[in-house]
């Protein structure tokens, strides 16, 4: 081995000093050690002819989704406001791109700070991030939390993974959340990961049933739901049949997290769904 190459893996081993202790949001120590990856890559990868090498690669086969749900809109689309902010870090660039081609105005909003929504909305999305470590200051924001068990009581599609199922459920390790779904939610010791087939026990806006997906859980968080079966995905792990998280009418909250464009039409059916509720309110 070259002295060259010894020094950048003694230089990548040493920034994986740091103690892990689970999961854990963004922070500064996190993000100075990115920069650090990203001085040892710039100065010791040739990233031209690592590019040059890419482009030589055969073309990806399988359904794209970014174009299939490109539409001519001739009229304002339907506003879905997507959750942001420290609590929900987690979240595909590409999802809000994928909404706003099949059509959607797309928003945002940060359940920590806004005490509203935006005005008009149609749609919630709440994906994934670290709602365990702001569930005080998440349930002191009554006024947002009960807009949005009052929007879902009027048949807003609401798409809720992970982070997002924690913050519909009743209650987070004790503190009042959105109270959509009659379950309560807690962090554990016990952490969950691993990537999942799985299959749509029951249809909603992301898809009918039937419909195949591939995604993973990460998590140490865990649901208590005496009163709520589960009933939207199914998937076998470790020789055991799974059914996971649930679908309440125009509702869908699971801990697995999907891709969109490994669900044809998924945006697509997300937006009219947002679409369909808007105009069910003005005939109402």
């Amino acid at each position: 081995m070259s002295r060259s190459a010894a020094s950048y893996i003694t230089e990548v081993r040493r920034l994986r000093s740091r103690p892990r202790s689970g999961l854990r949001p963004i922070d500064s120590a996190a993000a100075a050690v990115v920069d650090a990856l990203t001085a040892i890559v710039a100065g010791g990868v040739d990233l031209e002819a690592v590019l040059r090498l890419a482009r030589t690669a055969s073309p990806l086969s399988g359904p794209t989704e970014t174009l299939a749900e490109r539409a001519v809109v001739t009229a304002a689309g339907p506003r879905i406001a997507v959750a942001g902010g420290a609590a929900f870090t987690f979240g595909y660039a590409e999802h809000p791109e994928l909404l706003a081609a099949a059509g959607a105005e797309v928003v945002t909003f940060d359940p920590l700070r806004d005490e509203k929504l935006p005005d008009d909305v149609h749609g919630l999305v709440i994906g994934g991030g670290f709602p365990e470590e702001h569930a005080a200051d998440l349930s002191a924001n009554a006024p947002l939390r009960a807009e949005v068990a009052a929007l879902v009581t009027l048949g807003t599609p609401v798409l809720a993974e992970c982070a997002g199922l924690l913050y519909l459920s009743r209650s987070l390790d004790g503190h009042p959340m959105c109270g959509v779904l009659a379950l309560d939610t807690l962090m554990t010791s016990r952490l969950t990961l691993g990537y999942r087939d799985a299959v749509a026990a029951t249809s909603s806006p992301l898809g009918p049933a039937g419909t195949r997906a591939h995604g993973h859980e990460f998590h140490r968080t865990a649901v208590r739901s005496p009163d709520e079966a589960a009933n939207a995905w199914r998937w076998t792990a470790s020789g055991a049949a799974v059914t996971e998280g649930f679908v309440r009418g125009p509702v869908h909250a699971s801990y697995l997290h999907t891709h969109w464009n490994g669900i044809p039409g998924a945006a697509a059916r997300i937006t009219a769904a947002a679409r369909d509720y808007r105009q069910a309110r003005v005939a109402g």
